[in-house]
């Protein structure tokens, strides 16, 4: 259990004597350690409630507080709040087991849910651009978060595999082809058909029949069609599976929209049937009339000349999702621009009876230099593999010229890990919703909140181990807490277990980067300040276990954000 949680029911407990309600009763890390470590605001709640002074009700509360043998001190501080202040003794004991601790102090949830996450979702035919970041790389992280506090998670990458763009790549397929080129480039020369077609087509009225044409017998399941569109979808699968394992991220399922097309008309028929939906100028819509918010925006289902939409498939996948797995949320990690089709989406779902919970967690978008969305110099989306490489390349040269005397082979994958680490980190670092610059000097800097300084505070700990005599270990070494920075540190520590549950409250990875980030600030202090090989016996020991178990935290807190720690850089 973590200090946190002790200090909340200790606080219940005093709420619950003075008469008072408990549901205010919250405890969150001192914002200025001067004056604590943990404070809560309770007074200053229940105040307002009472029309009574809120150091008057803070001082009722504290009359029936009992921490004395957790706390130095509770203060009544500024407006009413309460600043509660650790001893040193209780610290120790609770940073010596969390050494111990294989899952480094974080509880599993006491209610594990079945979850599904949709995330990445990539247009088959087109390569992965810059756009793809965000989700994938939220969407992974949220996923790694998850399971790790003991839920049940499926990663479900709904493929954009159906649509009008196929009738244009069978066509270029059958008349425009390079085979030599979609052997050694397969979606680049598919991406290639698309744009040549596109652009004839502009001009030549029998070709854009043609084109229709085939798209028509690719739906009615022309045989031809259907083994073209295959291979499509299979070469495209390829080469995301590449990047996909560049970047460590996988995958339960990887179902496309295709997958769902034989559910689209007999839904759409069904929703007429039972009245939920209805017949508006032609098209089939969802209406939402008893919703404000959605009262005149419906959600259409089926367009006037019989064609679906994306609600229409969303709306079969999440009941297909709900037969197979029976979920107890479905998490969509996508763009803030889609925000307004998920909240009729999910509003049409319930009024088919689905109770399953769903989340729309969107993001904002990655901006160039000029603070507009970041595309090449030809206006074209800056593409993922291209970034990825580059990250790569340029973490390779300050690597270098930081230790030449590396092999080869290790140069390389210290590299990856660094250039990785650093594109993955410039996204989780930022709120969701946050627009940011993509900025390579930025992200790879090794000063400031970025994963290769996270990466080289544990680079520099385990530094430290290999100068340690061999085979030392921290089991049954007592941890001393003397100095202000052993007890800083130690407090740090014990915040992992509080910080990794709130990540998945609003869905905020950069809870848990900024939080390891002050970890290795409050770390570099620590070692500044406190020498660790050269100190007396039992002190060297109690100061190597601090340093293992924040080499611990940071690797397993990185870990989870998808990011990887060399061992020397």
């Amino acid at each position: 259990m973590s200090v946190r949680i002790i200090l909340r029911d200790r606080l219940v407990e005093a709420l619950n004597k003075a008469g008072l309600p408990p549901e205010s009763a919250a405890i969150v890390p001192s914002t200025d350690l001067r004056f604590g470590d943990y404070q809560s605001n309770a007074a200053m709640v229940l105040a307002k409630a009472r029309k009574q002074p809120p150091r008057t009700v803070a001082q009722q509360i504290l009359e029936n507080l009992e921490v004395g043998d957790l706390c130095e001190s509770v203060e009544v501080a500024g407006a009413g709040f309460l600043n509660f202040r650790l001893k040193v003794g209780p610290l120790a004991e609770w940073v010596q087991k969390l050494a111990g601790d294989a899952r480094m102090g974080v509880a599993k949830a006491e209610t594990p849910k079945r979850i599904v996450v949709d995330f990445s979702s990539p247009n088959v035919a087109k390569p992965m651009h810059v756009g793809h970041i965000r989700s994938t790389i939220l969407g992974d992280v949220l996923a790694r978060i998850a399971r790790f506090l003991g839920h049940e998670v499926i990663t479900d990458n709904h493929l954009g595999d159906w649509g009008t763009q196929f009738g244009k790549i069978i066509y270029g397929w059958k008349h425009l082809l390079d085979r030599s080129a979609l052997e050694t480039a397969p979606v680049p020369e598919l991406l290639r058909l698309y744009r040549e077609v596109t652009a004839r087509e502009a001009s030549d009225p029998e070709m854009a029949k043609e084109v229709r044409a085939e798209l028509v017998k690719l739906q009615q399941g022309d045989a031809e069609n259907l083994e073209i569109w295959k291979q499509t979808v299979a070469l495209s699968w390829r080469e995301f599976e590449k990047l996909y394992r560049f970047l460590d991220v996988s995958f339960d399922e990887h179902l496309g929209e295709s997958f769902y097309n034989g559910r689209l008309a007999p839904m759409v028929d069904e929703l007429l049937a039972s009245g939920l939906a209805e017949i508006s100028e032609g098209a089939v819509c969802i209406f939402f009339r008893d919703n404000p918010a959605l009262g005149d925006k419906p959600c259409l289902v089926r367009k006037s000349d019989g064609g679906f939409l994306y609600a229409t498939t969303d709306l079969a996948t999440l009941a297909y999702r709900k037969e197979r797995w029976n979920p107890d949320a479905v998490w969509y990690v996508t763009g803030a621009p889609q925000a307004l089709h998920f909240q009729q989406v999910f509003e049409a779902a319930k009024k088919m009876g689905f109770a399953t919970e769903t989340n729309h967690i969107a993001f904002g978008s990655i901006l160039g230099d000029d603070r507009k969305i970041m595309k090449t110099r030809s206006g074209e989306n800056v593409q993922l593999g291209d970034v990825l490489a580059e990250a790569v390349e340029r973490a390779r040269k300050i690597i270098c010229e930081k230790n030449p005397e590396l092999p080869a082979e290790e140069l390389e994958s210290i590299a990856e890990m660094i250039g990785v680490g650093a594109v993955k980190y410039a996204e989780l670092c930022q709120h969701r919703m946050t627009d940011y610059v993509f900025s390579w000097d930025k992200m790879l800097a090794f000063q400031g909140n970025t994963a290769p300084y996270l990466q080289n505070a544990y680079v520099r700990i385990r530094s430290i181990f290999r100068k340690a005599e061999a085979g030392w270990e921290s089991a049954g070494k007592a941890v001393v807490i003397g100095k202000e920075e052993e007890r800083l540190l130690g407090l740090k520590l014990l915040q992992y277990g509080e910080i990794l549950p709130e990540v998945l409250e609003d869905f905020r990875p950069n809870l848990l980067a900024n939080y390891l980030y002050d970890l290795a600030n409050v770390f570099h202090s620590f070692y500044e300040a406190c020498p660790v090989l050269k100190a007396e016996a039992a002190l060297r020991d109690s100061r190597l276990v601090l340093c293992e178990t924040t080499a611990k935290v940071l690797s397993h807190g990185l870990s989870v954000l998808g990011i990887r720690c060399p061992e020397r850089m």
